[in-house]
Order: structure tokens, then sequence, then C-alpha cells
């Protein structure tokens, strides 16, 4: 079967119609088809389709003056292998269940291609992973390293829901500052340690962490002194935030966390701001990563941080600070 291509698009006549109407392969055009230039090539490419004056190498050169032709392939061909049906658009493709094609059912996934060095905008994602769920479709990243090799991620938008736990209530008390940190005289039966906050110094002291204290005192659970002299909310947090540059974006997330009945504690050892506790497991359940909606981190950090929540059996969530709220976003490596 010959398809024509003219420079820049490829077009089959009417003997093409069959590889639309059986494979849901490009799209209707006149008596023909137009297929783009993933179709053409992995059409090519299994001899499915001649283009005259043209090898699958050549055709290919003829698309190299796009930048993301080779990866965009590569999924494009993976997908197909895994019995998919693939059309490009809206993001780079949206792909059909199993069995089913355009015009006889519906497409499961939207697909959004990226290298392992390509950015992830918080912003950019969000919104698209909403147009996603709007649409009710699965959003899917694939990703394509150095070495061609594909690795598949569902994005899901999270609400946290409250969790099934009930905290003691917390008697207002005094905190001395040390450093960055506080000290607060307990007894062995601390209300503010069974709350999740905290670590023993000795049996009489319990030390608060910046992001508790800031927690604490903004609720009006901890008054801070610093020698004989009381110490503000707005004082405090500039104090500490001279060390800790992210300060105010953690007690934002921390917070919210807090407020949906979650123990946040500090994720230090995974790489992240905070491990989270839900209801009395003794295992933290999520990894959480506060960062500005207006951020962008690496596809390779992303992926970093993936792999150690998956490792350890947690979900990774990263908290995207906005002046309208918090959005969870999480990702998860998914096999299609």
């Amino acid at each position: 079967m010959k398809a024509i291509f003219d420079g820049s698009i490829i077009r089959t006549g009417r003997e093409g119609r069959p590889l639309y109407e059986q494979s849901g392969y490009g799209r209707p055009e006149g008596d023909g088809l137009r297929l783009s230039p993933q179709e053409a090539l992995y059409l090519l490419h299994r001899q499915k389709i001649e283009v005259p004056g043209y090898s699958f190498d050549t055709l290919f050169a003829e698309f190299s003056d796009q930048p993301t032709v080779m990866r965009s392939f590569l999924v494009y061909r993976d997908l197909r292998e895994r019995g998919y049906v693939v059309q490009t658009g809206p993001h780079d493709f949206r792909v059909f269940r199993r069995g089913e094609k355009p015009g006889k059912g519906e497409s499961l996934y939207l697909v959004r291609v990226l290298s392992e060095r390509d950015p992830i905008l918080f912003e950019l994602l969000i919104e698209e992973v909403i147009a996603s769920r709007n649409m009710r479709k699965q959003y899917i990243l694939a990703v394509v390293d150095d070495e061609q090799e594909l690795t598949y991620y569902e994005i899901k938008l999270q609400k946290l829901a409250d969790a099934s736990c009930t905290l003691p209530d917390l008697t207002p008390t005094d905190a001395m500052l040390t450093g960055k940190s506080a000290m607060v005289r307990v007894t062995a039966d601390s209300s503010l340690e069974k709350a999740g906050f905290g670590k023993r110094l000795d049996p009489e002291r319990l030390m608060l962490a910046p992001v508790e204290l800031l927690y604490l005192m903004d609720r009006g659970t901890i008054r801070l002194m610093r020698g004989d002299a009381g110490m503000s909310f707005a004082e405090y947090l500039a104090l500490a935030s001279e060390s800790d540059s992210e300060l105010t974006l953690k007690h934002t997330v921390y917070t919210e966390l807090r407020r949906h009945g979650f123990t946040p504690r500090t994720g230090y050892k995974f790489g992240h701001h905070f491990r989270v506790y839900c209801g009395t497991s003794v295992h933290s359940d999520l990894l959480v990563h506060a960062v500005e909606k207006e951020a962008a981190l690496p596809m390779s950090v992303i992926s970093r941080s993936v792999r150690m929540a998956h490792s350890v059996k947690k979900k990774m969530l990263f908290g995207a600070v906005h002046s309208s709220g918090i959005q969870f976003v999480e990702f998860a490596r998914i096999k299609l």
C-alpha cells in the first residue's frame, strides 16, 4: 500500500481506508487518510505501507528537525505493540482501551511524552491533569531515558480525606527557644507526644522542630519564650527562615496535612520534607514534598522520588502551594 509524502504531509489513497477502519490508523481525509509522522514511521517500519522515494531511515531523517520525533515514535510504537490503538492529541497521544478504536469505543489514557531531562512544570501539569479528568481520562506521563527505555507514570490530583484517628486535646504551654528549635517541659504522659509532636531529649523534655513549633504557635498551643521575653510567630518565622529558605512552604503543607488529621514527621531520611502517618499505623503511608505551584523539577528528580517511595511502600505526593490553596499531586509508576 502506497502513501505519498509531499515534504510536510503523508497521505494514502482510498486503499488506505482499511488502516483506519480496521486498526485506527490516521485520520480520514477525502477518500484516503492523513497520517501523523509517528503513524507513518510505524507503518513503514512494519512494512504495511510504502512511501515512494523513502526508506524508513530516510523518512525518519526528514522528520529529524522535530526534536521530539524520536521519543514520540518510541512511545507510539510501544503502545501499539502492547495492543492499543493510538491517535495524536489532545496532549501527545490518546490511547483507546484494548479492542476499541475511533468510532467504536472510548479513549482511556491521555499521554504526554517527555525525556528524562525535561522539567516538570507543576502549574502546567496540574492544568493538563484537570483537563484529562474533565474528559474522564487517565493522565499518563511517558518518559524516555537516554538509552531509549520507557517508563510510564500515572498522575493524580489527590484530595486528602480526613485521617481516621482522634488526636488528644493539647494544653497551652510555654516553650524555650534553643537555637532554631524549642524545648518543652513535659510529663511522662505528654499530650504533645501522643499527638505526634516533638522528640524526647530526656524523660522531662521534648524538643520541637521548627515546622512543628510554627504550627503550634499559630494555633495558640505554644507560647515561645526567648529568655524572659515572649517571641511572636512572625519573629520566630524570620529567625528560623534564615537557615531554611523553604520553611514557609513547608509550614503551609504541614498545616494542611495536620488539618486533615495526618501526622507529618521529617522525611529527611527519604530525601523529602515529610513522611506522613495516617491513623494509628506505626509505619508512614506517604512521602510529601512541598513545592511552589510555579516550580519546575527535572523529571530525573521526580523519578528518584517515585522509586524511593515505591521501595519503602509509600505513595509519593508533591504539595503544590499557590495563593488559593494546595494541590497534592501523586506520581506513581504503572505498567500499561
